[in-house]
């Protein structure tokens, strides 16, 4: 547990490395993959003796990779439309779909809680929306509600997926390597397609400087410490309880927001965000109670 806030704490800082880059969001989410590559690379092959995962859970690895793809893009995006912690906040709320998900997959029944989180979501997002609101924050805050959305749902997929790919309980960064590889090549199909009709500025291979340092800094503490240090704890510790730690990356952002961004939601937008945090913290911590010898054999 403690690995894996650490890990939290480490990739709460990677939208604050992100807008310092000034880079739009398809390149920023694809170098900050393709930076990270070749540190995994050499930790990889110095922990390669102690990797006994089959082919098959590698490219499952992978293929979690391939799905975090598409949430980096969104991810980046809804921070464009809506600041960085408003973005992140809504990317976290994957943690009711992981409940769900949990309960049909591993056998961990949801609590009632997860009925009363869902009418707050929806209240919360139609507040961070702007509905109704003279004067939201962000230049267009229904587009960062529907891409923080979009990141939620492929977020969640993902760590379903990537904490099932190394049940082995393989090296993290072995595991790290082959999910962030297949996130860089899903991110460069995506930033070379023609999504400018969806909001979406095409990937520019020339880095620049000093942009790309940021993406470098990003790449080797959150892709690197921050990720490998959440996919050591990920398959070592129920579900509900690595979403209990990865939720301390959207309210240490949301500070970061305000603090170094100067990000200012308004008062509706506010009382979004906390209607979203409450939802999000009632589900991680009511939401998920294992309740069969199968929750235990699979936690």
């Amino acid at each position: 547990m403690l690995i894996a806030l650490s890990g939290a704490v480490a990739i709460s800082f990677s939208p604050v490395f992100f807008v310092a880059s000034e880079t739009n969001p398809s390149t920023g989410a694809f170098f900050r993959m393709l930076y990270a590559l070749p540190i995994l690379l050499i930790l990889a092959f110095y922990s390669r003796r102690k990797d006994m995962r089959s082919p098959r859970t590698r490219w499952m690895a992978f293929a979690a990779g391939l799905i975090l793809a598409p949430d980096m893009l969104a991810y980046h995006s809804s921070m464009i439309f809506i600041g960085i912690g408003i973005a992140t906040l809504l990317g976290n709320s994957q943690v009711i779909i992981v409940t769900l998900a949990s309960w049909k997959l591993f056998g961990e029944r949801p609590n009632p809680a997860i009925l009363f989180s869902l009418p707050l979501v929806l209240l919360g997002l139609a507040l961070i929306a702007g509905i109704d609101d003279p004067e939201p924050f962000g230049v267009a805050p229904v587009k960062g509600v529907i891409f923080g959305a979009g990141a939620a749902f492929f977020y969640s997929s993902f760590l379903i997926l990537f904490r099932y790919s190394n049940r082995e309980l393989a090296p993290a960064t072995n595991a790290q390597l082959d999910a962030t590889a297949g996130a860089a090549l899903g991110l460069l199909i995506l930033g070379l397609m023609d999504l400018e009709r969806i909001s979406i500025d095409p990937i520019v291979l020339e880095p620049t400087w000093p942009g790309h340092a940021w993406l470098v800094v990003l790449a080797l503490v959150c892709q690197v410490g921050g990720w490998t240090a959440i996919a050591y704890s990920l398959p070592r510790l129920p579900a509900a309880h690595t979403s209990f730690a990865v939720l301390l990356q959207p309210v240490l952002t949301l500070i970061w927001g305000v603090v170094l961004l100067d990000e200012n939601p308004s008062r509706n937008q506010t009382v979004g965000i906390f209607l979203v945090l409450a939802a999000i913290v009632t589900v991680t911590i009511y939401g998920a109670a294992p309740s069969s010898s199968v929750a235990e054999e699979n936690a």
